[in-house]
């Protein structure tokens, strides 16, 4: 028996009108959006109205606070005669001071020019079209912090030279010591000096943990407990009190030095684990494959095996710069003065003992600090992105 036979209605049309169907649903726009994502159950429904009302009940008191009832002219008289709003006059009155820190005001250029060229060399990487782009890397990873340790430590020798080649006395290069450094401008030489350092020694701890020699994969993985077991704080304050304990009474380390070797070191034991995460993710094909072309390890590391893992990892290796970027303001508890430490130095002056001032001066920290890593993670999506290591977002 043919089962088209079975079909109900074969060939019959229904000559008589339909009933009425309700009209579809919206699928796409503004309206079917909401009713999707924040309408679609009791629980959602709820849910939205109470943050949609503490968001009406705190947007506008904060905008007005730091925008529409602010102070934006004048001095410190302007902000007492309005102590509750925003005293912006304050960050414009002292925003050398943020930036510069306590650092010689004659000698600031040095400052500004390493900015420019730390600002130039970003964009030039972030575009993937620069020519060069590979020496470009070379001299901002490898020849730009040493080219900036001078600029802003000083030297006399290399000061001579720029006297002799501008003829001008200013470019002398004096020695600025590192107690004077201060502002947003320690707290990135902090940061990027902990990121140039942290990324490539945590790959060599990672690959160390990992390593088929009981020796080395022990001494890694002690390295990276024990790093990963102590708070920043103490390792700052053993840095800057117990480590010259150690020292010869003759020998002077720089306390400077001696953080930023310390969150080098923190750093590298968190960006290791992230690493390794990467490492293992690797399908163990990869490694057969490269063995099997006779590749040795380094070639096989190098051309296969770490172009793939740090793909895998971006969002944790950005995250970890993240939080090593935030926690720089931990060194004003060893009285190096960064950018918050600089705002609180700022905010015990009796000139702006008013009540707005704290407040301001925090926030605009927390603003700095918000478009600096916000910008770190924009990239990173980026390069995920581009190179495809999940869905888009």
């Amino acid at each position: 028996m043919s089962t088209e036979s079975n079909l109900p209605n074969k060939g019959v049309v229904n000559a008589g009108n339909l009933p009425d169907l309700p009209a579809p649903d919206m699928s796409e726009g503004p309206v079917a959006w909401l009713k999707d994502n924040m309408f679609n159950g009791l629980f959602n429904t709820i849910l939205t109205l109470v943050v949609g009302g503490l968001l009406l009940y705190t947007v506008p008191a904060a905008l007005n606070w730091l925008v529409f009832d602010a102070v934006w002219t004048g001095g410190n008289d302007a902000c007492r005669a309005n102590p509750d709003a925003a005293c912006w006059p304050f960050v414009t009155a002292r925003w050398e001071q943020f930036l510069y820190g306590f650092y010689e005001h004659s000698e600031r250029w040095r400052v500004n020019v390493l900015l420019v060229i730390l600002a130039i060399g970003i964009v030039l990487l972030a575009y993937e079209k620069t020519p060069l782009r590979r020496y470009i890397a070379f001299f901002m990873l490898v020849i730009f912090p040493v080219m900036s340790f001078f600029l802003l430590y000083g030297n006399e020798w290399l000061g001579s030279q720029l006297v002799a080649l501008t003829g001008n006395e200013k470019y002398d290069l004096p020695i600025v010591d590192t107690p004077q450094w201060g502002g947003f401008m320690l707290t990135l030489v902090i940061a990027l000096s902990g990121i140039v350092a942290s990324l490539p020694l945590g790959i060599l701890l990672a690959l160390g943990r990992r390593s088929s020699m009981p020796v080395i994969s022990l001494l890694c993985t002690i390295f990276i407990e024990f790093w990963r077991g102590i708070p920043l704080v103490a390792v700052l304050f053993m840095a800057t009190i117990m480590f010259p304990l150690f020292l010869p009474p003759t020998w002077q380390f720089d306390q400077l030095l001696r953080a930023i070797i310390g969150v080098a070191l923190f750093a590298s034991a968190y960006m290791a684990e992230v690493v390794r995460g990467g490492l293992q993710a690797i399908p163990k094909g990869q490694y057969e494959g490269a063995m099997a072309l006779g590749l040795p390890y380094s070639r096989m590391m190098r051309l296969i095996v770490l172009p793939q893992a740090l793909k895998i990892v971006i969002p944790g290796i950005v995250n970890t710069f993240i939080g090593l970027f935030k926690d720089t303001t931990l060194v004003l508890i060893i009285a190096l003065f960064d950018l918050l430490g600089i705002v609180q130095a700022s905010i015990a002056d009796p000139n702006w003992s008013i009540k707005s001032v704290p407040y301001t001066g925090y926030v605009f920290v927390a603003i700095v600090f918000w478009v600096c890593c916000y910008g770190m993670a924009l990239y990173s999506r980026y390069m995920e992105d581009k190179l495809h290591t999940g869905h888009k977002r």
